[in-house]
C-alpha cells in the first residue's frame, strides 16, 4: 500500500471530491483527517470510511478560522502523530460568487476570499512544522478553471490560489514540502450538477471542451494521487488543467 503509515488531513472532506480524495488515499493505506465545518456530513464521512477498513476521524474546522485551524491540526498530531499529506480542498463555489464585484455585498467577497485564500494559508501554515519534522510531504490546493477567466471573485479567488501555490513552494521547499495544485473544469459532482444551469453544462462540454463529455470526479483523484506520489517527486508550484482541454488560454 503506497501511503501506508502517512496522514492525510484534507478539507472539506465529507463530500465531494474531498470525500473521494479521503477514500482514495485511505484505500491505499493512509490514515485520513476530515477536517469540516458540517460535522454531521463528516462524522457520516467517517463512518463510511472506517467501514471499508480505513483508519480515519472527524475534526471540526473552520479554516477561515486561524485559532480552529491551528486547534484541528493539533489534535491530528496528537491522534495520529503528524501530517504528511494537505489536501485544501474546502471551498466555496455557488453560481452567485461569479457575479460581479460590485453586485456582491462586501461581506459576501470577504467570506469568499477568507475561505478560499485564507484558508489556504491557514492551513498550510499551520501544517507546516508536522510536515517538516515528518521529512517533507506534500500539499495539494485545488484551483479551478475560472481561474484562467478570473474576471469574478470566484475566478480571482481561484487564481490566487495558484499564487499561493507558487508562493508556498518556494517558502516551503527547504522542509521538504511539494506544493502543487490541480485546476478543475466542469466535474460532475453532485455540487455542480444542482448549482448549474442545464443549458451552461451543455455548452462548456460541447463548445468549450476537446474532450466532449463530463469530467469525473475519478479524473481528479487521479491527478491527485500522482501528484502526492514520489512518481511527481520532481515536480513543485505546478497548477494542472484537469478540464477536457477547456479554459487553454491564461
Amino acid at each position: 500500500m503506497s501511503h501506508a503509515g502517512k496522514v492525510a488531513f484534507i478539507t472539506g472532506g465529507a463530500i465531494g471530491f474531498g470525500y473521494a480524495f479521503a477514500e482514495a488515499l485511505g484505500s491505499q493505506g493512509a490514515s485520513v483527517v476530515i477536517a469540516e465545518i458540517n460535522m454531521e456530513a463528516a462524522n457520516a464521512a467517517v463512518a463510511r470510511l472506517q467501514s471499508a477498513g480505513i483508519r480515519a476521524i472527524a475534526l471540526e474546522c473552520d479554516v477561515a478560522d486561524d485559532v480552529a485551524v491551528d486547534a484541528a491540526v493539533a489534535k491530528t498530531i496528537a491522534e495520529f502523530g503528524g501530517i504528511d499529506i494537505l489536501i485544501n480542498n474546502a471551498g466555496l463555489h455557488l453560481t452567485k460568487y461569479n457575479l460581479p464585484f460590485s453586485t456582491l455585498t462586501r461581506a459576501e467577497v470577504r467570506a469568499l476570499f477568507d475561505v478560499n485564500v485564507i484558508g489556504i494559508v491557514n492551513c498550510s501554515v499551520s501544517a507546516l512544522e508536522s510536515m517538516r519534522s515528518r521529512g517533507g510531504g506534500s500539499i495539494i490546493n485545488i484551483s479551478s478553471m475560472a481561474s484562467n477567466m478570473s474576471t469574478s471573485p470566484y475566478g480571482v479567488s481561484k487564481l490566487a490560489v495558484r499564487g499561493l501555490t507558487m508562493a508556498f513552494a518556494k517558502e516551503f521547499a527547504d522542509a521538504g514540502i511539494r506544493v502543487n495544485a490541480i485546476s478543475p473544469g466542469l466535474m460532475a459532482t453532485d455540487s455542480a450538477m444542482a448549482d448549474l444551469p442545464p443549458a451552461m453544462i451543455e455548452s462548456i462540454i460541447n463548445d468549450m471542451q476537446f474532450i466532449h463529455r463530463r469530467g469525473e470526479v475519478e479524473d481528479i483523484v487521479n491527478m491527485m494521487l500522482f501528484l502526492v506520489s514520489d512518481k511527481a517527486s520532481f515536480i513543485t508550484g505546478e497548477t494542472y488543467k484537469v478540464s477536457g482541454g477547456a479554459a487553454l488560454v491564461i
